[in-house]
């Protein structure tokens, strides 16, 4: 972008940081969220849920479904991939 454009847009500078720590923020948001080691921890903590009694088969279904399928996003095996499980 040229000088003069690059004054123009000056007034915007403070909304154009913002958005660009947001994005940052968003990244390592989903960067963690789809850590196949954070998902494996989770599904251990839930597991361990479920054996003291902390939570009814019908919620860890729920929740092991929500978590599994994070993991394939991360692996990339989903149903939507190439390396995904075939029958």
């Amino acid at each position: 972008m040229g000088l003069i454009g690059e004054v123009l847009l000056l007034p915007f500078a403070p909304v154009r940081g913002s958005l660009w720590a947001v994005r940052q923020v968003l990244t390592e948001a989903e960067r963690q969220y789809f850590d196949p080691a954070t998902v494996r921890a989770e599904l251990a903590l839930l597991e361990r849920r479920l054996e003291a009694g902390e939570i009814d088969e019908e919620a860890f279904d729920h929740q092991e479904d929500e978590l599994l399928d994070r993991l394939e996003i991360a692996l990339g095996t989903g149903p939507g991939t190439d390396i995904g499980i075939t029958g």
